[in-house]
């Protein structure tokens, strides 16, 4: 089974952006849907956006217009771009990659959004 590692998390002020980026060591890449999911401090683990293996794209309501999923397939790479962040976006982000049945799932990296 493959392994997901994520980077790119960080203290940001209200307003700034980061980009999380997530290297998956799975084959062939290409044709796993890769997600980004968050959970903050006593809520249950959201999905916050995900790409299929064909592109298309699912976003949550809450970050609809500010957050942008990719995915560089010669890189086995997926990013998550956050702007306009907000102080409700404080959490941990985990870097999911799914096909069929079977989910694997990064350790995660924390994002914390000051006011």
């Amino acid at each position: 089974q493959g392994q997901l590692v994520e980077s790119g998390g960080g203290l940001v002020q209200a307003g700034g952006s980061l980009r999380l980026s997530c290297a998956a060591s799975v084959s062939p890449f290409s044709i796993y849907a890769m997600g980004w999911y968050r959970q903050a401090p006593g809520k249950r683990r959201e999905l916050v956006a995900a790409m299929t293996g064909g592109g298309t794209t699912n976003y949550a309501d809450s970050v609809k217009g500010r957050f942008t999923i990719s995915r560089d397939n010669a890189k086995n790479t997926v990013y998550l771009q956050m702007n306009s962040l907000k102080p409700e976006d404080t959490a941990i982000y985990y870097c999911n990659a799914a096909l069929g049945v079977g989910s694997i799932w990064g350790q995660g990296t924390q994002v914390t959004v000051s006011s």
